[in-house]
């Protein structure tokens, strides 16, 4: 290039590096100082404080309790106490992974928890979109108060509410019988339906409540991205699928995690209120197996155990699933350091 055209050229068309362009400004690094730990206590003192309630609670009725977990490897009895409970080192555990009602459970829990995550973990996030872009906002808040009433009933209530319906004198079956259809049905005590009965229970209960999480994550996308996407021709089907669906991604991932740390546990009060009516071939699952061994057999020793492993297997599902969650990219439960 001559310096003819290097004169002519304007400053804006002249990149860094070329002949008559500006040589790029390295930005100096400023130098960070590290803040002692007592000048941070002092300046966040108040919220120390206000958590300190919190703290002290989540201690004495979370991790106080866990030192209990000794007895695991005891032969313990409540009248003998801690100190005089003989070790018996692993022979607990032995009896655990030995215990054919044990892995009977296990399998339950895992069936009911794979179930639920392919027909329960979706109704929230496809009840969420649609509530988000097809009703009015009014309407919107009306049909989301309603959905989300059922999260304040206790199990107690939810199980008489579909016994009222489903039951061999509810509500379905009476119509049934009235207009000469058969004798009906007893969804309650049939065994062959509870892992859709107990997915039903769990919806009309549980899904106002991811609905909620949902729709909170999808109010913070800018309605220009829906309007830009809009004026570039894309449908409603389009801007669900690239707009909504990409600022619900890392809250999915995040709530799944959560749920597969949360794999071996499904509901106990839900279970133990119908496992007589269904017997315990189906609704025998680890939180109920250990309660009827602990509590009412009073095989402490062997509880303890089962539920350390349940919370062993549980943490490494939640590590498993958030180092899967990095390797997409996504945050997860904790930040990469």
């Amino acid at each position: 290039m001559s310096l003819a055209e290097l004169v002519r050229r304007r400053p804006s068309e002249v990149k860094p590096g070329e002949p008559g362009g500006a040589v790029p400004a390295q930005i100096p690094k400023i130098p960070t100082r590290k803040i002692g730990w007592r000048v941070r206590l002092k300046r966040d003192r108040s919220l120390l404080l206000m958590v300190t309630p919190a703290i002290v609670l989540l201690g004495v009725f979370a991790y106080v309790p866990m030192l209990g977990n000794v007895i695991a490897w005891q032969s313990y009895s409540p009248y003998t106490g801690f100190l005089r409970s003989p070790y018996v080192g692993w022979a607990n555990f032995e009896r655990v992974f030995a215990n054919p009602l044990f892995l009977d459970a296990v399998e339950n829990t895992l069936i009911i928890t794979a179930f639920q995550l392919v027909f329960f973990f979706p109704i929230p996030i496809l009840l969420a979109l649609l509530l988000n872009s097809v009703i009015t906002p009014r309407l919107r808040t009306t049909i989301q108060s309603i959905v989300y009433l059922p999260h304040f009933f206790s199990w107690v209530l939810v199980v008489t509410v579909f016994q009222q319906i489903f039951g061999g004198a509810g509500l379905i079956n009476q119509t049934l019988r009235d207009h000469g259809l058969g004798s009906g049905f007893d969804m309650m005590t049939n065994p062959d339906t509870f892992l859709i009965l107990i997915t039903m229970q769990s919806v009309w209960k549980d899904a106002g409540w991811g609905i909620i999480i949902f729709l909170a994550a999808l109010s913070t996308v800018p309605p220009e991205q829906y309007e830009a996407a809009a004026v570039d021709g894309a449908s409603r089907w389009r801007r669900m699928w690239h707009v909504s669906l990409p600022a619900l991604r890392p809250v999915i991932i995040l709530l799944l995690i959560l749920r597969l740390g949360d794999a071996l546990t499904v509901g106990f009060e839900q279970l133990i209120l119908q496992r007589g009516a269904v017997g315990a071939d189906v609704a025998e699952v680890i939180d109920t197996y250990v309660y009827y061994q602990g509590v009412v057999y009073g095989d402490w020793s062997f509880a303890a155990a089962a539920g350390l492993v349940k919370g062993v297997v549980s943490l490494a599902l939640v590590l498993g699933a958030n180092k899967l969650a990095h390797v997409f990219g996504e945050s997860g439960v904790y930040k990469r350091s």
